[in-house]
């Protein structure tokens, strides 16, 4: 195995790994205060659409680590999904509509444009955690090995595409780890005494009240 073919594999298992500390924090907690519901929706269309995309380039490693991580995905919905009283499905049927739409870039024009296309909703999730944690009151339903992950996965997948090339990767992972290393600045500063900004969203107070009553509950 190449030092390219291992680090390819390194970034999938990475990648593979990121969701499960946020899973086992929601098994254990049940707290989704902090967490982004647009976000992981996003993560779906990002999901299905690379899983596609490495299908379509000979990508086996870019294949297994899409399809575990759309697995994951659907798992973190499902919980969030369980706390806040929403339907499943419905949760998971923008990301897989948008998912269509990339991989329709992906056969037409081919992986630069595919990469640029794939920005928007890699850069979205990513964002859309920023502002959750930018504004929620609370942000104890955050893990910070997820973060953490997020980072480390996209480094490896940026380093990765150099390698190989795959201009794809190239592209989109530059710009969405600039956004995960924000999220895990930020998150340190949270918890370290830095208050929240803007006024909380409906996901926010649906969240503040149901963690409320489980309190009452204990």
């Amino acid at each position: 195995m190449t030092p390219v073919v291992l680090l390819g594999w390194l970034a999938a298992v990475v990648g593979d790994s990121i969701a499960v500390p946020q899973v086992v924090r929601l098994l254990r907690t049940r707290d989704v205060s902090g967490l982004s519901l647009f976000g992981w929706q996003t993560i779906v269309s990002i999901n299905v659409a690379w899983a596609v995309h490495g299908f379509r380039v000979g990508q086996a490693n870019m294949v297994v680590a899409n399809l575990v991580g759309f697995g994951m995905t659907a798992l973190v919905l499902g919980l969030i999904a369980r706390e806040l009283r929403l339907n499943l499905g419905r949760l998971l049927l923008p990301g897989v509509l948008a998912a269509g739409v990339m991989i329709v870039v992906d056969v037409l024009f081919g992986a630069g444009i595919y990469g640029a296309v794939a920005i928007i909703p890699a850069v979205m999730a990513n964002s859309a955690q920023s502002v959750e944690l930018v504004r929620s009151p609370r942000i104890d339903g955050v893990s910070p090995i997820f973060l953490g992950l997020a980072v480390l996965n996209q480094a490896l997948w940026f380093s990765w595409g150099l390698l190989v090339p795959e201009y794809g990767t190239i592209v989109s992972s530059s710009v969405t780890l600039a956004v995960t290393v924000f999220n895990m600045v930020w998150w340190g500063l949270r918890k370290l005494g830095l208050r929240s900004f803007g006024k909380p969203t409906d996901t926010e107070l649906v969240a503040a009240t149901h963690v409320a009553a489980v309190e009452v509950e204990r």
